[in-house]
């Protein structure tokens, strides 16, 4: 465009050289005048044409400057914006940090406050027991041997953390774990429940270790929770925790600073300990409940349940055995049905327990046939080796969720003064 426009006014320079030159020369200036004038008209065209041409370069070089000025205020108030929403979040997130090591500090000194407590009942609960005479018997040595394992591996603090996964059916995708408690001795062989129980619990060593595993799980719930990993664990609580006037008000205290874990850690009973639960134990698994916390009943023998009070009292959950369930199950006129409620079709019982919200999970799975046999049933959930043994939580994670080394229970001078 700019060419086109400097061709046309070079035309009209000429054509107004002519003209003025033609002038001259038919008003008698002759051929000379004429020529002269020409090339004066020229040369004026020119330089007029010059600061023509310099004038519009200049006028679009301010153009350009105003429209970097321009820009450059535009950039100014951005940049200015983008700052402020900086200092808005750095103040934010100091603020967010602080009240979270606040929540942490304070939840450190519950922990801190429990593990002592513990480390003084178990302390006084040692010296309070008779170690066995070792002319008792082979079975009385062998007790007390175990015991001394038991009490050791609490005072170095070798209780360790499994988990096994509970999968939602058919998919077998794993949506939720189950935690167990697992006692180490000093060569690092695995100690079983039924191996430590014989002799753990009339010492009552067995809170210690629900205790401590459920401090575990509420940090492990955390560690999930951070990973937005949307898995539950499940939990196991003795009614002998909830009975305790010294270990549940804190630990009720712990679980209301971390309510917001509460739709991913559920308290696990079992059914008898569930149905001879007193007031006192009905009362603080209502305070938990208050909370936002649910429960599951495990070992269901009797199918025959007030499915009722399993509603008042936020129970979820029902696991049972799946050999249980395929063993009740009975052939009639009507159908397949269960012997403990003949009333009821085999394949309506999950719906009856879902209609009081509670679901059904089929643990000790072991075959797939089994698996066929639960899903006539409608049953949504499934555990079992057939799924995933239980396995141990990593050493670098497990170590995040102990107590200080100074505060652990110290148990072994004590019991080794009285052997």
């Amino acid at each position: 465009m700019r060419q086109f426009t400097s061709v046309a006014l070079a035309a009209t320079y000429l054509c107004l050289a002519l003209i003025v030159a033609l002038l001259l020369w038919r008003n008698g200036g002759g051929w000379a005048a004429g020529v002269a004038a020409l090339v004066g008209g020229l040369a004026l065209c020119a330089a007029i044409h010059a600061m023509v041409s310099q004038s519009l370069k200049m006028r679009t070089l301010q153009r350009g400057l105003d429209m970097v000025r321009e820009a450059n205020t535009i950039l100014l108030l951005q940049m200015e914006r983008i700052d402020t929403r900086l200092s808005e979040v750095v103040e934010t997130m100091t603020d967010e940090a602080v009240r979270r090591s606040e929540e942490l500090h304070d939840e450190v000194h519950i922990l801190e406050d429990l593990v002592q407590r513990m480390g003084q009942r178990l302390e006084e609960r040692v010296a309070s027991t008779p170690v066995p005479d070792r002319q008792d018997g082979r079975r009385s040595h062998q007790s007390a041997a175990l015991l001394e394992t038991v009490r050791d591996a609490l005072a170095d603090n070798r209780v360790d953390l499994y988990l096994q996964p509970i999968v939602g059916l058919p998919q077998r995708r794993t949506v939720f774990y189950e935690s167990y408690s697992r006692l180490r001795d000093e060569t690092g062989r695995v100690l079983m429940p039924a191996e430590y129980l014989t002799v753990a619990e009339p010492e009552g060593l067995m809170t210690s270790i629900d205790n401590l595993l459920l401090f575990r799980c509420v940090q492990i719930v955390r560690r999930l929770a951070k990973q937005d990993r949307k898995v539950g664990i499940f939990c196991n609580v003795s009614t002998s925790s909830l009975a305790d006037e010294t270990f549940f008000p804190q630990f009720l205290e712990l679980l209301a600073a971390n309510r917001d874990l509460a739709g991913a850690l559920i308290f696990e009973l079992g059914q008898a300990a569930f149905d001879a639960r007193g007031s006192v134990e009905a009362r603080n698994m209502g305070k938990l409940a208050e909370l936002g916390f649910r429960f599951s009943l495990d070992k269901v023998v009797d199918l025959d349940i007030d499915f009722q009070d399993l509603a008042r009292s936020d129970v979820k959950f029902l696991k049972i055995s799946a050999q249980v369930l395929l063993d009740e199950l009975t052939e009639t006129d009507e159908g397949l049905v269960l012997r403990s409620m003949p009333d009821l079709a085999a394949q309506d019982f999950a719906q009856l327990t879902r209609r009081y919200g509670v679901d059904l999970i089929a643990e000790k799975v072991e075959s797939e046939r089994q698996i066929v046999d639960i899903l006539e049933l409608d049953i949504h959930f499934g555990q079992g080796h057939l799924f995933g043994e239980p396995r141990p939580i990593r050493d670098a994670v497990l170590a995040e969720t102990d107590p200080p080394a100074d505060l652990r229970p110290k148990l072994r001078g004590s019991s080794r003064r009285r052997a």
